[in-house]
């Protein structure tokens, strides 16, 4: 099933502008008429030539997610510089998760169906055989390799936390207990990915590193995380913990826990991205009626990103030189990307909708 914050009950994870580029056209100047040299000695003077300078191309910017077709079903949506392309037929219940490009492909990840699907450029390959109910989160692309993360579920009816390398499916728990993979990074040699294992109120945040387990709390709380970075040495995580009433935004960083919101309100962080000294964390604080508010905090400070009627969230972030987007739902429940905090609605129907990744490559 589709799980992002718009939908999602406890823990259920948050699922975590057109191009200006360019040309000056050539155009050929007129014909200047000559005066008639009587001065053998003057020289004729040539029309000067303009050349046309070249615009600058900027950043493509890739958004994924989903727009309501009929019934329960949805169509996975990829848009690049605003402009929307169908994944999907839009008639099963399916969605697009995440987005990498690395050099000149594209790749997305999402389910079809009951499929796990990647998506290289527009063509689809199953990760999984369609028999059993899956969830498909994240998407990491390194060198070669593509990493996808998310969750099937088994015979006993338990979901397994899953790690895709290159279309091959590694299982991260054993089954015994609801588990689910949320998001996948890779540095260097090693490859992280987060997301929770246990069943309710003992729900655990977790770690993998290389497939090896590590709790990031203790599960006297329910808790899930939903995005990781790394940074050098340092690895972040974002996720939720929730007390006795309400979730808490929060903020791991090497297994340290820091809580970006009080608890009086429900909130939740879907989404970390570092850049140089500063991290910036994407997701939702309710505000006193109980409406979702998509937030963006940097190195703490909270921002909203928007003032609606309507519950929004925001699900991804993105920092590109001095740019910063984010990828989420806003007003009238549509797709929305954010940049620099100015908004723009993706699903220009205002259908209902919702970006889940956002992905920025430079020119």
């Amino acid at each position: 099933m589709k799980q992002n914050f718009r939908t999602t009950i406890l823990l259920a994870a948050f699922i975590i502008a057109a191009s200006a580029g360019g040309y000056a056209q050539n155009r050929k100047l007129p014909t200047i008429p000559q005066k008639k040299n009587t001065d053998s000695a003057a020289p004729v003077t040539k029309p000067e030539q303009v050349r046309s300078t070249p615009v600058a191309k900027g950043p493509d910017v890739y958004v994924v997610g989903d727009v309501h077709t009929t019934g329960d079903n949805y169509a996975g949506i990829l848009w690049k510089n605003g402009m929307e392309q169908r994944l999907t037929n839009g008639n099963s219940e399916a969605y697009a998760s995440s987005v990498y490009v690395s050099g000149n492909d594209v790749y997305v990840a999402g389910v079809n169906g009951k499929v796990a699907t990647l998506w290289k450029n527009g063509k689809a390959q199953s990760l999984s055989n369609g028999n059993n109910d899956v969830n498909v989160t994240s998407l990491f692309v390194s060198g070669n390799n593509v990493y996808v993360a998310g969750s099937e579920k088994n015979t006993q009816g338990k979901t397994v936390a899953m790690l895709w390398k290159n279309g091959i499916a590694q299982s991260l728990t054993n089954g015994n207990n609801y588990a689910e993979a949320s998001s996948v990074y890779v540095s260097g040699n090693d490859v992280y990915a987060v997301g929770n294992e246990g069943s309710y109120p003992n729900v655990v945040a977790m770690l993998w590193k290389n497939g090896k387990a590590q709790r990031l709390t203790d599960g006297t709380y329910n808790a899930d995380a939903y995005s990781v970075y790394v940074s050098g040495n340092d690895v972040y995580i974002a996720g939720q913990a929730f007390s006795q009433h309400h979730s808490i935004a929060v903020l791991w960083k090497n297994g340290m826990e820091q809580r970006f919101t009080n608890g009086n309100s429900d909130a939740g962080a879907s989404s970390v991205y570092v850049s140089g000294n500063d991290v910036y964390v994407a997701g939702y604080i309710c505000d006193a009626g109980n409406k979702g508010v998509a937030t963006l905090w940097k190195n703490g400070a909270a921002q909203s990103l928007i003032n609606s009627d309507y519950y929004t969230s925001a699900s991804s972030v993105y920092v590109s030189g001095n740019d910063v987007y984010v990828a989420g739902s806003g007003d009238y429940n549509a797709a929305t990307l954010w940049k620099n905090g100015k908004a723009q609605i993706l699903n220009k129907t205002r259908k209902l909708s919702d970006a889940t990744s956002v992905f920025v490559k430079e020119p």
